[in-house]
């Protein structure tokens, strides 16, 4: 099939504009190839005379790119294909992402690596103790009731990620949380995962109230 051209014409509404040294807008038909049995065209404006607003709009082709015919994979062409990347679990907040098994054998976190996963999760800080690193977290609250629903909100969350924190009910209205991985001696991603999952547990309904003074 021969390749074909199309000419366009535009009637515009209004006289086109005119000052001096200016010259109205023409436009003119791009050359144009075949590429699998489809005809394209495309138009190319150039605006005549001074230059008021500065290089806009659409850019003029490389050479390279006319002399490739504007092949398949040219930026731009009708035929690139594109696609839609589902996000993986590294691009996931903590708070989306599952725990996964741990075997024995794998190594825990370094110091390095918690210090920067620590920027993910709020209210924590990390502990180095014997038996290894360590996540904590305390929660004032209003009183021991408080702290028991705390307490249960926590295991809801927690439940269905099989990973479990040790919770502390200290005195009337503290909650002391501890987060570790047990079988490898430290923190793995398991423990920041269930961290963050915490984290967005309400506790605003939980907290002393404030006092207001007259």
């Amino acid at each position: 099939m021969a390749s074909t051209a199309a000419h366009l014409s535009f009637s515009l509404p209004f006289p086109p504009f005119s000052s001096p040294g200016h010259r109205p807008v023409t436009a003119f038909p791009y050359p144009t190839t075949q590429s699998q049995n489809q005809s394209r065209v495309s138009l190319r404006t150039r605006a005549l005379g001074p230059d008021f607003l500065g290089d806009f709009g659409a850019r003029d082709p490389f050479p390279a790119e006319i002399a490739s015919g504007f092949a398949e994979k040219v930026l731009g062409n009708v035929d690139t294909e594109h696609k839609i990347l589902i996000p993986n679990a590294s691009a996931l907040s903590l708070a989306k992402q599952d725990c996964s098994p741990i075997s024995p054998l794998q190594p825990p976190l370094s110091v390095d690596e918690a210090k920067a996963l620590m920027k993910k999760v709020v209210g924590w800080r990390l502990l180095d103790e014997e038996g290894g690193l360590k996540l904590q977290c305390l929660w004032k609250l209003r009183d021991f009731k408080s702290g028991v629903e705390l307490i249960n909100r926590i295991y809801k969350v927690t439940e269905a990620t099989d990973h479990f924190p040790s919770l502390h009910l200290e005195g009337p209205n503290q909650v002391r949380a501890e987060l570790w991985t047990a079988s490898i001696g430290g923190l793995s991603m398991n423990d920041f995962i269930v961290a963050a999952k915490i984290d967005e547990i309400k506790t605003s309904d939980l907290a002393p109230r404030k006092r207001i003074w007259a």
